[in-house]
């Protein structure tokens, strides 16, 4: 199990600092129409869709990401759009005088409704993401934000991408190919920027997992999943706001595809994902039961099962914090500020997860570290709850020693003490 879990830290400390892998993202306003479009390349399929109604503090929006709930790309109810693209930036070597101690795109969103209204919040704060985001609204405004400067739509597009290594080379093909493209010809429909998309999509290793085209003025959003343009997913925002929030699994609103299914089938959360449509099947408790009593069994074919239980546990807590949180992403678990300030709420995905911690943690006497982790995490679960007692407790014990600590658990075991005396 222990392999298995480093294997996710080292992924998730890699998604944290780039959102994305690979992406190509660009903006077109003509002929009386505004629409971004959007190839996300990366390596985790499973894509989630969310939806945020407005509350007194926000707008409304739709988020897609990977199931970690960090928002890879979203839009609001004014049709503000975002969407990252990987960058190489030294944060290190930049001088950052008042970097945004949250997640400056997801204030931005919920609190502008154009261009010029987020460049008062960017020129406050300081972009501190190794990333390049494109920002554009439905009066067709859009700027490139990094953390080294932003760049203005000088035309009538804007392309926001980056460059692969090929056989050792840098190669600028995709982002190269977008710019001629839109400026060989006058053309602002979907039909020619899903040509775009699909002439820059890319294959292997690195798939473009899913493609938007939005349609800004009108909130429109058409999807297209692992670079299949023949089969669209119509979202309209308005209609899907009036119906709550709710998070959806992108791959259910498309018929069967065999490439799609046999890259998802050897992806390391396979078996959690597949966990969690067993939940929806059968109920949450009677699940977790079920696969709480196989583990037990000493089975070698169940060798992968505890780590996909902690990754269950996992999932649980990134949905129930979504949902409390107007569909931001689990601040803690990236040791954001505002992570370690939390109202008390009750959810009972939350008892699921302390269950599901609680039994696997008595079968990690040889693994101290990981132990520790998931004290840690039981220590969160009862802070969110109110149950600040046994929260102190856990995190008392998750740093009892150092020596036997994931670093990460201590800077945010010592934090949260702090808030506990």
């Amino acid at each position: 199990m222990q392999k298995t879990f480093l294997l996710f830290l080292i992924s998730l400390v890699s998604y944290s600092i780039n959102p994305v892998k690979a992406c190509t993202i660009f903006s077109c306003s003509r002929g009386g129409e505004t629409f971004v479009a959007a190839n996300e390349d990366d390596t985790t399929p499973f894509t989630r869709i969310w939806y945020n109604p407005a509350t007194k503090d926000r707008y409304g929006s739709v988020s897609f990401g990977a199931p970690d709930m960090q928002a890879a790309s979203a839009m609001n109810e004014y049709g503000l759009f975002y969407d990252f693209a990987a960058a190489n930036y030294d944060l290190s070597k930049l001088t950052l005088k008042n970097p945004y101690k949250g997640d400056l795109m997801w204030e931005i969103l919920g609190t502008c409704k154009t261009v010029k209204e987020a460049m008062v919040l960017l020129k406050k704060y300081d972009f501190a993401i190794s990333a390049k985001a494109l920002l554009a609204d439905k009066e067709g405004n859009s700027i490139v934000i990094t953390p080294a400067g932003i760049t203005e739509k000088t035309g009538d597009f804007q392309v926001n991408s980056n460059c692969n290594m090929i056989n050792g080379k840098l190669s600028c093909k995709r982002p190269d190919l977008a710019n001629e493209m839109l400026a060989g010809s006058k053309e602002n429909n979907i039909d020619f920027l899903k040509t775009i998309l699909d002439k820059t999509h890319q294959e292997g290793e690195l798939n473009t997992l899913y493609s938007t085209i939005c349609d800004l003025k009108k909130g429109i959003i058409y999807v297209y999943l692992f670079h299949d343009y023949n089969h669209a997913y119509r979202i309209d925002l308005k209609s899907e706001l009036k119906k709550g929030y709710h998070i959806e699994n992108l791959a259910d609103h498309f018929p069967p595809s065999f490439a799609y299914e046999n890259f998802s089938k050897n992806h390391a959360l396979y078996l959690k994902e597949s966990i969690f449509r067993e939940m929806l099947e059968k109920g949450t408790d009677a699940t977790i039961n079920h696969y709480i009593t196989e583990s037990r069994k000493a089975d070698p074919k169940n060798k992968n099962q505890d780590p996909a239980l902690l990754e269950t546990a996992l999932q649980l807590i990134k949905y129930s914090w979504n949902e409390h949180h107007n569909g931001a992403m689990w601040e803690y678990w990236f040791s954001k500020p505002n992570g370690y300030d939390n109202k008390p709420y009750k959810d009972s995905r939350l008892a699921s997860a302390e269950q599901l911690l609680t039994y696997l943690s008595t079968k990690e006497e040889k693994d101290p570290k990981l132990r520790n982790f998931m004290y840690e995490i039981i220590g969160f679960i009862n802070f969110t709850q109110g149950n600040t007692g046994t929260a102190k407790e856990f995190y008392e014990k998750a740093v009892s020693n150092p020596v036997e600590t994931y670093p990460v658990t201590l800077l945010r075991g010592k934090e949260m003490l702090s808030r506990l005396k």
